[in-house]
């Protein structure tokens, strides 16, 4: 929106200043300080509105260190990262660029789910909140909305390399290519799958790419989900993610850094930039109140939407095949509670008793099992994840 004005009053009027408008780094700068200052600011009432609401988390007793103390915490708390994102991104984005709209979509989309789950469970006394299934049908919409849209948009294009320095080839094209770490050639087409076939190809080709989509979406998204157990670790562990993704979506966007680098040029996607620092500066503002001991949960309005932000950034940005490393931290808590799942199964099923690899599970219920208190709990996760973004963006440059 002040992009827009400012770009006018520019033109017509030529007012000192307005220019700074034109450049990312100032509009990230100001989306950044704004959404913190928004989520700090009116977090705080937020909170104070849900405790004389008495929307608060009902805890079971899972025989945790300080559990019983965070019975009554107010929930719903992704409202404040919903709120401290959607606001600055339409004051300081080109609200026009089609990321930016499918970012905005994905956050509402996702946040009335989370928000449906949440109050399922605070006003009905429903412990299990929305149905397992309603929330795969809903991940698996916006899955199928997003992916169509990134196949059939004209704005979604990209530039080959051999192109940069040629004015005869210079020219954006629709292209299913992403970004895998780690090989020379670093891309592959999602429509190598259907290669072998050549009848229906460019159909095949679609349900190739919205399946996987889909896949990262529901899959980043229940992830986080799953992360969401003990105070800060989701919030923090989401910063060093979007902050990695930042990075990523900056240099693709930039034709002169994307050839130094060699890797993908995404024209129009730097505007995401702005979109992830509104980001970043929300969930910051929202750790300033969950770290612990947490004043407020962000409860599956904040978890469900926070995976899914994430996966659809790094499907933008072409980098979908890093998640399993950016992502690291989400990737483990999900496959620690399939690993316990499946081995209690398994194990009852042959020997008539279910047996556990871990104490408990997600992964960090394990810890606190063994009596890690649980603020140490999050910031060495917070290191891991550290170490897992230095890990991905050095695939920049290892292939």
């Amino acid at each position: 929106m002040f992009y827009f004005l400012f770009e006018y009053l520019e033109l017509e009027y030529q007012i000192p200043g307005a220019s700074l408008f034109k450049y990312l780094s100032f509009r990230s700068a100001l989306a950044f300080v704004f959404s913190l200052m928004l989520s700090i600011k009116y977090g705080k009432n937020i909170i104070n509105f849900l405790k004389k609401k008495q929307i608060g988390e009902t805890v079971r007793d899972l025989g945790l260190d300080g559990q019983k103390e965070k019975d009554g915490t107010p929930t719903m708390g992704g409202l404040i990262i919903i709120i401290a994102t959607i606001v600055p991104v339409m004051l300081f984005s080109k609200v026009n660029n089609i990321y930016i709209i499918i970012l905005l979509f994905t956050t509402l989309w996702l946040g009335f789910i989370g928000f449906l789950d949440d109050y399922i469970k605070v006003f009905k006394k429903n412990k299990n909140g929305l149905k397992g299934k309603f929330k795969i049908i809903g991940q698996t919409l916006l899955g199928l909305i997003v992916g169509l849209t990134l196949y059939f948009h004209s704005d979604v294009t990209i530039k080959d390399q051999s192109s940069f320095n040629s004015q005869i080839n210079n020219i954006e094209y629709k292209s299913t290519k992403t970004t895998v770490p780690f090989l020379k050639d670093n891309e592959l087409d999602y429509s190598y799958f259907i290669s072998w076939m050549s009848d229906e190809s460019e159909t095949l080709s679609l349900i190739v790419f919205i399946f996987f989509v889909v896949l990262i979406i529901t899959s980043v998204s229940n992830g986080a989900n799953l992360t969401d157990g003990i105070d800060g670790l989701v919030a923090g562990s989401s910063v060093i993610i979007t902050l990695t993704l930042a990075i990523f979506a900056w240099v693709s966007g930039n034709i002169i850094f994307s050839e130094y680098l060699n890797i993908m040029y995404i024209p129009r996607v730097s505007e995401v930039v702005i979109f992830i620092s509104a980001f970043i500066g929300s969930l910051i503002g929202f750790l300033w109140y969950n770290a612990f001991p947490a004043q407020i949960f962000m409860g599956d309005t904040g978890s469900l939407t926070i995976g899914g932000i994430i996966a659809v950034i790094a499907i933008i940005v072409r980098k979908e095949l890093l998640l399993p490393l950016i992502c690291g931290i989400f990737l483990i808590e999900t496959l620690s509670v399939i690993i316990q799942v499946g081995f209690f199964k398994y194990t009852k099923k042959k020997n008539g008793i279910g047996r556990r690899v871990f104490l408990m599970s997600p992964l960090h219920h394990h810890f606190q099992k063994q009596g890690y208190h649980e603020s140490k709990i999050v910031i060495r996760f917070w290191i891991i994840g550290i170490l897992l973004a230095i890990l991905s963006l050095i695939t920049l440059k290892i292939r």
